[in-house]
């Protein structure tokens, strides 16, 4: 018998494969996106006491297909009822599928889901958030977190974007080649935030959610085989591998966060990293340079320093003025301004900081604030510093980084001296708090 956690787990891994299967087969997005949250809602309620069934992609498509039914059944146009449940009927519907209905890997909805919720008849900001929540399985709340927006404008988002998949009567299949490069864009975006969520929880008791990361990844490495010749798509496959091959070391025990300055080396994946600094080798080479090229650059270089005080900052310095000019960000420019600092010093820093003070974005993040509190250590000023801790600590959603910020205001309620140059490390994938 598995845990609620276990369970929980299993069906985050599942549910967008469920419905890529369900969208394919039926071509009602917004009503396959229904049936199937009934679905894992029934899923969540019986296999902890029940057990998990043998094939549960099979059963959950099974309960989700007989909701479409329901829901065809209801309709008041009697053609469109009964052409809808002719085709659902086309296979025995009454009874759960067997294991020979489960899609073979090689060909996975989830990746036309994908490019499916980035399609050109939403906006920009629609196929972001749709895609976020469809594939990546992230909440409401979570995206709107990611977007620095309220919970509210998220929500509404979606539905819209729900409404104009089913009102535009888009195919469930792969775009044509030519009409790829179009969608590469939010397509990457998209991956870019389910790792980021999954490398750090925006909340919870948990600092990683390893499913999310994991998919993340995997979803990337069929892009990457889609296009191999992408150098964007290799550098957001480089950024994770050498991101990822971190997580061991990220947290002690207890489950506490470990600064990237503080962790054993000897547990990082050195596969991993291997993979990454061959991939993005490759197409730094190749040019033109993108924004997750140079992210992975970054990485790379904390990669390559065998110890903390190794780590080549002047570098760091030179790829964060070039990821600027690229792809201005108030994230970035924080990051940026940690990496000053370790190379000009605090002062140098918190004056690259306080030009993202005006940023609305940054208003609600517990981000510019825990920065400023490192920076603010670095040069001393405890007061400033402990104060700076507080805020971020009331700001912040994710346990772990909540106690972590607490902690590091405790400690500094005792004057203490300041504290050496060499302390403080950027992760240019998370935009929270940067020492990973």
């Amino acid at each position: 018998m598995r845990s609620e956690a276990e369970v929980e787990r299993l069906l985050r891994e599942l549910a967008p494969r469920v419905l890529g299967t369900l969208a394919r087969q039926h071509d009602r997005f917004d009503a396959c996106e229904d049936a199937v949250q009934e679905a894992l809602l029934a899923a969540a309620t019986r296999w902890p006491t029940e057990g998990v069934p043998e094939h549960p992609h099979a059963w959950l498509i099974g309960v989700a297909r007989r909701r479409l039914i329901d829901e065809v059944r209801s309709e008041r146009a009697r053609r469109r009822r009964e052409e809808t449940v002719a085709r659902l009927h086309a296979s025995d519907p009454s009874s759960v599928p067997g294991p020979d209905e489960d899609r073979p890997a090689e060909h996975d909805d989830t990746l036309t889901l994908l490019f499916l919720c980035c399609h050109p008849v939403l906006t920009p900001a629609s196929q972001l958030a749709l895609a976020l929540r469809a594939v990546g399985g992230l909440t409401t709340a979570q995206i709107a977190h990611a977007f620095l927006v309220p919970e509210a404008t998220m929500a509404q988002r979606i539905s819209r974007a729900k409404q104009t998949i089913r009102a535009s009567g888009i195919s469930f299949e792969m775009p044509p080649e030519a009409q790829r490069a179009d969608r590469m864009r939010v397509v990457l975006h998209v991956l870019y935030l389910v790792f980021n969520e999954g490398y750090t929880a925006t909340s919870g008791p948990h600092l990683q959610r390893t499913e999310l990361a994991d998919e993340a990844i995997r979803m990337t490495y069929l892009v990457h085989g889609l296009i191999p010749s992408d150098g964007e798509v290799a550098g957001l496959l480089a950024l994770m591998l050498l991101t990822n091959a971190r997580r061991a070391a990220r947290t002690a025990l207890d489950g506490s966060l470990v600064l990237l300055a503080d962790q054993d080396r000897g547990l990082w994946d050195r596969a991993a990293i291997d993979e990454g600094l061959a991939l993005i080798s490759r197409t730094l080479a190749r040019g033109p340079l993108g924004p997750y090229q140079l992210q992975a650059a970054i990485a790379a270089v904390h990669a390559e320093a065998p110890r903390a005080e190794e780590t080549d900052w002047r570098e760091i310095v030179a790829l964060y003025e070039l990821l600027e000019r690229i792809a201005p960000s108030p994230v970035f420019t924080v990051n940026h301004a940690v990496a000053v600092a370790m190379v000009r010093g605090p002062a140098a820093g918190l004056e690259l900081l306080a030009s993202t003070d005006a940023d609305d974005r940054l208003a609600r993040h517990h981000y510019l604030e825990a920065v400023r509190a490192r920076l603010l250590e670095m040069a001393g000023d405890a007061a400033a510093a402990r104060h700076a801790y507080r805020l971020a600590a009331r700001r912040a959603t994710s346990l772990p980084e909540r106690r972590y910020l607490e902690s590091k205001a405790a400690r500094l309620s005792t004057p203490t001296p300041a504290l050496g140059g060499r302390q403080a490390a950027a992760n240019p994938t998370r935009d929270t708090w940067p020492d990973r």
